[in-house]
This record gives C-alpha cells, structure tokens and sequence, in this order.
C-alpha cells in the first residue's frame, strides 16, 4: 500500500474505534471488506494483527452481527454489507448513548435528592477571597441588599461599585454604619446606624440579599491581627438562610435606625 493508503486505512481504524470497535476488530473487518469471504490465514497475510489475536477478534465481530461465520474447514469468514453494518453499529452507539445517559440522568437525579436532604453551607477564607463572594451574591440581588462592615477597608471599589450597581437597578440598597464611605455612594443607596449594639471586637462584615442568602464573616483568630485574617460562612437560597436572615432582620430592628 502507498503511503496514502496507509493513512486512509489508520483513519478507517481511528473511525471504526470511535464507533465501538477495538483495533484489532476494526482491521479484521476492514480486511474481509477486501476480501469478501477468508479464512484466518488469508486475513493474516493482509493484516498486521497477530494470528492468535485474529480469531477472537472475528468472533467479537460475528457477536456484534457485522461478520457471517461459515462453519467450514478451514472455518470462512465474511463481512455483512456495509449498509447493514452501518445500521448495526449506529444501533450499537445508540444503545450505549441511552444506557451512559440514563446514568447520567440517574445520577443527576441523586444530587437532587441529596441537595434537598442537605443545605449547602459553605466557607470562604481570605478577604479577596470574601470580597469576590460578596460581589456574586450582590449581584444577584433581586429586591434588597443590607450590607455592614466593621472595617473602612472592606468596603473596597469592587464592594462599592457593586452596591451602586444594585441600587441603580432598582434593588433596595442599605449600608449599615456607612458615615465614613457615605461619600462614595449616590441617592439609590441609603444608611442606617447601629445604636447600642453589642460590641464584638472580631465581626467583620454581613451582607443579607434578599429573605434567603447570608454571608457573615469574622476577623482575627490564629494569633493574628484582625486585618490579617478574614473567615465567612455564607448560604444562598437555603432554609438556613432563611431562618438566619429572618434572626439578622430582628437584630436589625432592634439595633439600626436611620442614619
């Protein structure tokens, strides 16, 4: 064979193998679609798979319904037509396209199940890392935003940019204790104060959206100083959620006026 037919046939095989076929199953049918009907010795000389390996792989292929076996001595083999092979092996990927993606469908069905056995509770370290998550979660508000932070530095441009978003959208935008940062932000945000208030040296920010997500962060811990470490859990759409934004707008009630 010249050196094109040589990549014709590698391609045949590389094609064959992605419709189901092993290599030595693809060149074993390629080989009898040369030769019509052959034993094993004649498919040997036109083949480079092993003659040990010849018989297995004609077996396979007579299993799979694309070669007839005559039961001869010597045994003959003879490949089906190409356009019964054809509805054979896309029959096959068929069958083994609906079985992966039952699976799929079934294991899709299991995270559901879990997901409404458990709540997704997750931690967040690092302040980039919280200013990141707290970006996402304002950015999906839909009706409000409370937003509070102990520290001036947590309200970076990121934070600030996206409560100005919100408010301009039309979202409900409070900043708590916001007289320092009040000069960064227009008329679609409003302040509200903290008065008498427990005083928790290492809280670091919360941020409520909406009735059902929460982040709520504190500083400190480890040994190191509170603007050297920031750590958060956060919720989103959860009963947890609810419950602790529900917890979060009684203290807010109770402690917040109007700045």
């Amino acid at each position: 064979m010249g050196g094109a037919d040589v990549s014709d046939h590698d391609e045949a095989v590389a094609a064959l193998k992605r419709l189901g076929l092993s290599s030595y199953e693809a060149q074993v049918f390629i080989a009898l679609q040369r030769l019509d009907t052959a034993t094993v010795r004649e498919v040997d000389r036109t083949t480079e798979v092993p003659r040990s390996q010849i018989y297995g792989a004609a077996e396979d292929l007579a299993e799979r319904g694309l070669v007839d076996i005559q039961q001869s001595n010597p045994i003959q083999y003879r490949a089906v037509d190409l356009d019964e092979a054809r509805t054979r092996l896309r029959e096959r990927l068929d069958r083994e396209e609906d079985r992966a993606f039952d699976y799929l469908e079934s294991a899709r069905r299991e995270r559901a199940d879990e997901s409404e056995a458990q709540e997704d509770i997750w931690t967040v370290q690092g302040t980039e890392t919280i200013d990141d998550r707290v970006v996402t979660l304002i950015g999906d508000a839909d009706e409000r935003v409370v937003f509070g932070a102990r520290e001036e530095g947590t309200f970076d441009d990121a934070v600030t940019d996206a409560l100005t978003a919100a408010g301009e959208r039309g979202v409900a935008v409070t900043v708590v204790d916001g007289d320092r940062v009040r000069e960064r932000f227009g008329d679609d945000v409003s302040f509200r104060a903290t008065t008498d208030a427990p005083n928790d040296e290492r809280s670091g920010r919360v941020l409520v959206v909406d009735a059902d997500t929460v982040l709520i962060s504190v500083t400190g811990g480890d040994g190191l100083p509170a603007v050297d470490h920031e750590a958060a859990i956060w919720s989103a759409h959860t009963g947890f959620a609810t419950v602790l934004v529900g917890l979060l707008d009684v203290w807010f009630d109770q402690y917040l006026e109007d700045a």
